[in-house]
């Protein structure tokens, strides 16, 4: 195994970490001018057509920065799905736009029973080309232009329905989250499907899932324990910086414990998907480490940093609520537990 990054990677990162360190009001606007938003792109669309680990390279500097955008949602919940499942025709009607930061795109994983349930009792009529269930925790539906939809089929089978926010049978509620990322619940009745992905689709969409919010959260927890050694390096108490008491050198260790592994487990996971490795495990170890230890690690920053750690206009505030965000889009601790517990069965 050599997770040495290649490159082309290396370039991903330290251009995402340039445009985000200087972004204005419009980040998504910034990175779509530095051309990072075609990553996944066909050629045909003047994209890159680069894969997973790629797109997790950019995502864990998003993290890094504790930036909302829609990278997310667009990228590795949108365009990689339709790239590697759907048809050409479909591409072409919902891929456009991309690049530029024009179009948007979600995938709508989670419904109200459990998280990326593997059989979704959201249904699709093939037939009728119409789907009909409920979805929650959507990110950016009201902004996205096309939602991926997991659902099953009458007659057995699963598939991933492509559909238009604004269509006819489309409705979308705002629910509340800890980040300014917003959510949706959204009702789909008879909602019209421009196109369906492979059957395959849904777990790969599953995977991609769990690897993004892996590889973001592992860039969050990387921000905040950055930001936190900082502050204890510089801060004095009793004539003394904050580092050199035992105790925080402790508790700082133990964030960078939890940073380092969660680094390696999103790493680890998100190699072995690019790769075409089975990466069940890997990846719900990940999203078990994402939701279990970085939210104690937030915590224990939050701690460090004394009365300014609650300071919402503190930057680790925007950590904090990043963590919490991904932590509930991959379903929690306890349920990651259980997910793991029976994939080792």
């Amino acid at each position: 195994m050599d997770f040495e990054f290649s490159e082309a990677q290396k370039v991903i990162a330290a251009s995402t970490a340039d445009v985000l360190a200087d972004a204005g009001d419009s980040p998504w606007e910034d990175l779509a001018k530095a051309g990072l938003l075609a990553l996944a792109l066909p050629a045909w669309l003047d994209g890159d057509e680069l894969g997973v680990l790629d797109v997790a390279v950019l995502l864990t500097e998003v993290g890094r920065k504790a930036v909302s955008v829609p990278a997310l949602a667009t990228i590795m919940l949108g365009v990689l799905p339709v790239t590697r499942w759907g048809s050409r025709e479909l591409a072409e009607l919902v891929l456009p736009g991309v690049a530029t930061g024009e179009v948007l795109l979600t995938g709508a994983v989670r419904e109200q029973s459990t998280v990326m349930p593997a059989s979704p009792s959201t249904v699709a009529d093939v037939a009728s080309g119409t789907v009909t269930g409920t979805k929650v925790g959507v990110p950016y539906a009201a902004q996205a232009r096309w939602i991926l939809v997991p659902a099953s089929l009458p007659g057995g089978g699963r598939t991933v329905a492509v559909v238009d926010r604004s269509g006819t049978g489309v409705t979308l509620t705002p629910t509340p989250a800890s980040g300014p990322g917003p959510e949706y619940t959204v009702s789909l009745s008879c909602a019209a499907v421009a196109g369906f992905l492979a059957e395959n689709a849904l777990d790969d969409l599953y995977r991609l899932a769990c690897a993004g919010a892996a590889a973001m959260g592992d860039g969050a927890l990387a921000g905040a324990l950055e930001l936190t050694a900082g502050y204890v390096a510089e801060r004095e108490q009793f004539g003394r910086k904050l580092a050199t008491f035992q105790a925080v050198a402790q508790q700082i260790a133990d964030v960078y414990i939890a940073s380092r592994t969660l680094h390696l487990a999103a790493l680890s996971a998100c190699w072995r998907l690019a790769d075409g490795l089975d990466a069940d495990e890997d990846l719900d170890v990940a999203a078990y480490w994402l939701a279990r230890e970085a939210p104690e690690a937030l915590r224990t920053c939050h701690h460090l940093h004394g009365g300014i750690g609650v300071d919402v206009e503190y930057p680790l505030h925007r950590y904090s609520a990043m963590i919490t965000d991904l932590s509930r889009f991959v379903g929690g601790a306890d349920y990651r537990l259980e997910v793991l517990a029976c994939s080792s069965n």
